[in-house]
C-alpha cells in the first residue's frame, strides 16, 4: 500500500483528493496538510512514501521545500500538483528534487496514475512536455525558452520575487546572503532586459502567460 501525504492549501482540493483516493486498492492518504510548513513536522513522525503538494504555499516557496525534502528525506518522492503553466516550472521541479509534476486540469485517472508511476521509480510529465524535451523544442516559444534559461535558484529566486519577498526575507528562505540575492537580482534583470524591480517582476508574470 503506497502511503500518500496531500498537502494542499485549499479545502476543496484536499477534499477532492481525498475523496478520489478512498476508493484506491492500493494508495492511502495518511494525511491531508494546509500548510506546507506542515509538511516536515508531519513527515518526521510519520511513514510517508509520496508526497502530493501545491507548488506555493502563502509561506512556503515550492522550490524551497523541494530542496528541504531533497536533503534531509531523500526516500521520499514528492509530485507537484499545481495550477501553474508545466512549461514554466515542471523541469525546475525535477531539478529541484520532485518525481513529478502534475498540473491541476487532469483528469483523476491521470493523477492516479503519475503516483503509481512515481512510486515505481520514474518521473511523471505529461505527455505533451515529454515529447517537447524529447525533440529539443516547446510549443511555447514564449516563456519556455526564457525559463529553460535559468537555473534552478534564479528560478527560486524570481518565484520569491514575483510573490513579494523582499530581499531580506529571501536570503533567510534560501539560507543565502542578501549579497547573494541581490546578485541573481542583477542576473535575472540582465536576461529580462530590464533595469529596476517593477519591471522584472512584471515581465515575468507576463512569461508565464504567454
Amino acid at each position: 500500500m503506497i502511503k500518500l501525504l496531500i498537502a494542499d492549501n485549499h479545502p476543496i482540493t484536499r477534499k477532492g483528493l481525498e475523496v478520489l483516493f478512498s476508493a484506491s486498492p492500493n494508495i492511502e492518504i495518511v494525511g491531508s496538510l494546509q500548510d506546507g510548513n506542515d509538511i516536515l513536522d508531519f513527515i518526521r513522525k510519520n511513514e510517508v512514501d509520496i508526497i502530493l503538494t501545491e507548488a506555493d504555499f502563502p509561506k512556503l516557496n515550492g522550490l524551497t521545500l523541494l530542496r528541504y525534502l531533497k536533503n534531509d528525506f531523500p526516500d521520499i518522492k514528492t509530485v507537484i500538483f499545481s495550477g501553474e503553466p508545466e512549461e514554466v516550472y515542471a523541469i525546475n521541479a525535477i531539478k529541484a528534487g520532485a518525481s513529478g509534476f502534475i498540473h491541476k486540469s487532469v483528469n483523476v485517472i491521470t493523477i492516479n496514475e503519475a503516483i503509481l508511476k512515481v512510486y515505481d521509480g520514474g518521473i511523471y510529465l505529461s505527455n505533451d512536455l515529454t515529447q517537447q524535451l524529447a525533440f529539443g523544442n516547446r510549443v511555447n516559444k514564449g516563456s519556455g525558452t526564457f525559463y529553460k534559461k535559468l537555473s534552478t535558484r534564479e528560478a527560486e529566486v524570481l518565484k520569491l520575487l514575483t510573490i513579494g519577498r523582499k530581499n531580506k526575507e529571501i536570503s533567510k528562505e534560501l539560507d543565502i546572503n542578501e549579497k547573494t540575492v541581490s546578485t541573481y537580482k542583477a542576473r535575472l534583470m540582465r536576461k529580462l532586459k530590464v533595469t529596476n524591480l517593477i519591471d522584472l517582476v512584471n515581465q515575468a508574470k507576463l512569461a508565464e502567460h504567454l
